[in-house]
């Protein structure tokens, strides 16, 4: 990452995240995954037939959230060369903004790592103007004006349609948060990058005696726009007495990178019952973690019961509570994974569960011979 130095005062006007595009092995597979599993609609596609000549592009949606699954279509391209390296994984982190010149142009005067200068892509259904930059790794944020753009996608994609199959949606509504994982030292480097670039601001820092169990700890920190629609926490390792979840990540992504994507649902119930039944793991949770429940977070509107069959974590902060629970890894790899999360009021990032999260993660651990 270069030397950040702020050259001129301007807040990039981010509207939320437009997309979130995975570099996997096989999108079409991939594609079906997420529809079977996660509830999610098909929208649009890339390649050979719209004329992409190196990959083949999937996007899917549901709610406000759109995934783009792209693989290569020959050996030694871009896409191919980051599967190999890293596996499937979040390369592109797409913001909706006002103006993805000035934003770019802003971005780069202050440090940022060009990924692609503005440019118009246009088809039948208009233009949409792009401009990218790097953060912490190999992931883009890609910067997306689309005032005009009237097409399902974005230009070069077509309308995917599946007449004879169909899934029903499981509730999912918009992005939450994304988490990355940093190098050791790196945390304050990349959160002083969204400050100084996107005039993010933290909202949060967790320390090592927040985030820890007797054998494992890290440290985080959240930053957000000013209008928090867009978060991310960055985390990075702390010493312990064995290799944490975040070097775990950083040894088998190999490089820095998206730990995991969190979804909002307005009924966790129902999205995560629905998710266990279309064959999704979850992180499990001892029941010893619900007998003292309610005397952590007090009355919830839900059912104790039910949360404690689902497996569902519970929060509160001075805001409300929250709902939440992580799956396991989403590929051979044990690296990228999804958080589902409902707030009922609460701002935070469920603080009060961290020890019962890690010791999960670690027990995951354990199982892979990885701790």
């Amino acid at each position: 990452m270069k030397n950040l130095t702020h050259k001129k005062k301007y807040d990039i006007v981010i509207d939320g995240i437009d997309h979130i595009e995975l570099y996997v092995g096989n999108a079409l597979q991939a594609a079906h995954y997420y529809r079977v599993a996660f509830g999610f609609q098909p929208l649009a596609k890339a390649g050979l037939y719209t004329g992409k000549r190196t990959a083949e592009s999937y996007v899917l949606e549901q709610g406000k959230i759109r995934l783009v699954l792209t693989s290569p279509l020959q050996s030694e391209t871009t896409v191919g060369k980051h599967i190999d390296h890293h596996g499937d994984g979040v390369k592109i982190i797409a913001l909706t903004v006002d103006d993805a010149t000035r934003a770019y142009e802003h971005a780069v005067a202050n440090g940022a790592r060009v990924y692609t200068a503005p440019q118009y892509r246009s088809d039948h259904h208009g233009s949409v103007m792009v401009s990218g930059v790097y953060t912490y790794g190999e992931t883009v944020h890609l910067f997306v004006e689309r005032k005009i753009y009237k097409g399902p996608f974005l230009p070069g994609y077509q309308t995917w349609e599946t007449p004879d199959f169909s899934t029903p949606e499981i509730g999912l509504k918009y992005i939450d948060h994304m988490v990355g994982n940093v190098g050791w030292g790196q945390m304050n480097q990349w959160v002083d990058y969204y400050k100084n670039i996107f005039g993010f601001k933290q909202i949060i820092s967790f320390d090592d005696k927040d985030i820890s169990t007797e054998y494992t700890a890290l440290m985080s920190k959240v930053v957000s726009d000013g209008k928090m629609r867009v978060k991310f926490p960055i985390n990075e390792p702390a010493k312990g007495k064995k290799r944490s979840q975040v070097e775990e990540y950083l040894d088998f992504y190999e490089g820095e990178g998206v730990q995991h994507i969190a979804v909002a649902t307005d009924n966790i119930i129902h999205t995560i019952h629905s998710l266990r039944k279309n064959g999704v793991e979850f992180l499990e949770v001892p029941d010893t973690y619900y007998e003292t429940v309610h005397e952590r977070v007090g009355e919830i509107n839900e059912d104790l019961t039910v949360l404690k069959e689902l497996g569902i974590l519970i929060d509160r902060d001075d805001e409300g509570y929250l709902l939440q629970l992580f799956t396991k890894p989403i590929g051979p790899r044990p690296t990228l994974f999804f958080e589902i999360i409902q707030r009922n009021g609460a701002t935070s990032f469920g603080k009060g569960n961290f020890k019962a999260l890690f010791e999960a993660i670690e027990r995951d651990q354990v199982l892979r011979g990885t701790l």
